[in-house]
This record gives C-alpha cells, sequence and structure tokens, in this order.
C-alpha cells in the first residue's frame, strides 16, 4: 500500500460557499497547490470525473472529502442536483482526472449554468498538460490555438486540420498514443514540414519531449503506439508573401489619406515589403505614372 504524502498545514480560514474549479496534478502529485488542498479539504462534496482515480489523489494527501461522479455520461443528470447543492450554502469543487478542468474534460455547462443562477465561480489555477507543453516546447506563445483533440478517423481528422491551416498562431492539440502516428500523418500532410513539437507523460517519471519537422515526426517509430498522454504542438505557418498588386492597392488606399512617406512606412508594417521599394513605388503612383 502506497504511503500517504504528509500535506502542509491546511488553511482553517473558512471556504466560501460556492463552486470551485480546481486544478490537480498531471502526473507529479507534488505539483498540486496548497490552495487546492485547502479547497478539496473543505468541500462539502468533491465531483471527479473517475472516482477511483480521483481518491488515490486525495488518499495521497489524506484527505477524506465525499466524493461524487461528474462526468460526460453524468453530467445532465447531476446539474440539478449540484444547482440544488449550491443553492443550500454548499461548497462544491469540480476536478477532472488531471489537470485543469475544462480543458478538454466536462465541467462547461456546469460552470455556465452556476454563474447564470448567480453562484460564485471560483478558479483554483495550477498544473495543465497545454500550458506545460507550451512552456518547454520553443515555439511561440504570444498567440495560440487549443484544438483539443483531432477526430479519430483520418477523412474527418483533414477536414479538422484544414479549418485550422490558417491560424496564424501555434497550434497545440491532444491525442492519444495508439492514434499519435496517424495525427502526425495526417498533420504532415495538410500543414506541410512546419516544425512540431510532441509532449508525452508531462511532469512524470518518462517524461520525453521530441523536436522536429512534421514529416520526421509522422515516420519517427518511437510514435507508432506509444503509451501515455500526449501533447503535440505545430508551429504557425508562414504569411505568404504580398504580391506588386496587394502592394500597389495598399498604397493607393494609404495615399488617400497620407503622404508618400508615411503610406509606405505603413504598408511595409502591414506586408512586411521593405519601405525603400515602397517608397519609390508610392512616388510612381503618386506622380501618376502608373
Amino acid at each position: 500500500m502506497a504511503r500517504a504524502i504528509i500535506p502542509p498545514i491546511l488553511s482553517d480560514a473558512p471556504l466560501a460557499p460556492g463552486l470551485y474549479v480546481v486544478a490537480t496534478p498531471i502526473g507529479n502529485l507534488r505539483d498540486i497547490t496548497l490552495r487546492a488542498l485547502d479547497v478539496l479539504n473543505a468541500a462539502d462534496v468533491v465531483l471527479a470525473e473517475d472516482t477511483r482515480v480521483s481518491g488515490k489523489l486525495l488518499a495521497a494527501y489524506g484527505l477524506s472529502a465525499k466524493l461524487e461522479r461528474y462526468d460526460e455520461h453524468a453530467a445532465e443528470r447531476m446539474r440539478p442536483r449540484v444547482m440544488a447543492k449550491l443553492a443550500a450554502g454548499e461548497r462544491v469543487a469540480l476536478i477532472s482526472d488531471a489537470g485543469t478542468p475544462l480543458i478538454s474534460d466536462p465541467g462547461y455547462r456546469l460552470v455556465r449554468e452556476a454563474a447564470a443562477e448567480g453562484f460564485t465561480v471560483f478558479a483554483i489555477p495550477g498544473p495543465s498538460a497545454l500550458l506545460a507543453g507550451l512552456s518547454l516546447a520553443g515555439l511561440p506563445t504570444d498567440r495560440f490555438l487549443f484544438a483539443g483533440f483531432p477526430p479519430p478517423r483520418s477523412a474527418a481528422r483533414r477536414v479538422f486540420l484544414e479549418e485550422v491551416a490558417g491560424v496564424r498562431a501555434t497550434l497545440v492539440f491532444f491525442e492519444g498514443g495508439s492514434r499519435l502516428a496517424a495525427s502526425l500523418a495526417d498533420m504532415a500532410h495538410v500543414f506541410g514540414p512546419r516544425e512540431a513539437v510532441v509532449c508525452r507523460e508531462l511532469t512524470k517519471l518518462y517524461e520525453t519531449v521530441v523536436r522536429g519537422s512534421l514529416p520526421d515526426l509522422a515516420a519517427d517509430p518511437a510514435f507508432a503506439a506509444p503509451k501515455g498522454e500526449i501533447v503535440v504542438l505545430v508551429a504557425p505557418g508562414r504569411e505568404e508573401e504580398a504580391s506588386a498588386a496587394d502592394a500597389d492597392t495598399a498604397l493607393r488606399d494609404a495615399l488617400t489619406r497620407l503622404r508618400p512617406a508615411e503610406a509606405a512606412s505603413e504598408v511595409a508594417k502591414a506586408l512586411g515589403i521593405p519601405r525603400r521599394d515602397l517608397y519609390r513605388r508610392a512616388m510612381t503612383l503618386k506622380g501618376g505614372g502608373a
């Protein structure tokens, strides 16, 4: 029998009534926050995606909260009961099997309904496979799109990938080990040789992070059917180079408002074309030469 992790001294401050969305470890149990332990210790009920998985987490910290199942199958039946508990002034905690609830996990409608009914919803932030992957991938993080799990069948998956191919941001996907190789092959087909990162078992003993082009990753035999939870991150696509016609159209519009030098600066910034070339073209257009 595994020995319980000795928890830190828990807060004795009263816990306000409401719905608490609590992040739990994605692998390493020591990643749980002190505030999450306080909430799980004081909650009247903890809603869990899988009570067996969550029971092990609570036992590891010597907590004995009342657990009730809340997953996609039980959600419709459970929501009225949860609303009744909140109306009675109870403290309800929502957790998933791992990570931050609602991120490809049930809970969105529960939070929406609780807020609509006027109950307070508290976020207890913490571990997230999405953010962990972004933090170590080395891809742009100023803009990213979390696209969740791609469809399981190739035809639907390629349509799904085509829909996000033009997004100028790092793309983040979750995927299961049995479908990883097929997903990477479809990504290589749709996205081309973009840089990508495959993260497996983040924060766990056998954590692996592999970087490379999508075609190379798709051909890697290590990804034929790996075990564990997987995050795939794909670099943004490159902007298509603006044509001379695009530049002329933008310059003509800018010249109705600005002097040639200012128009050239505005269009250079917008289209990524050298300002010097645009200034010469702007002077030609201004003089009626074209």
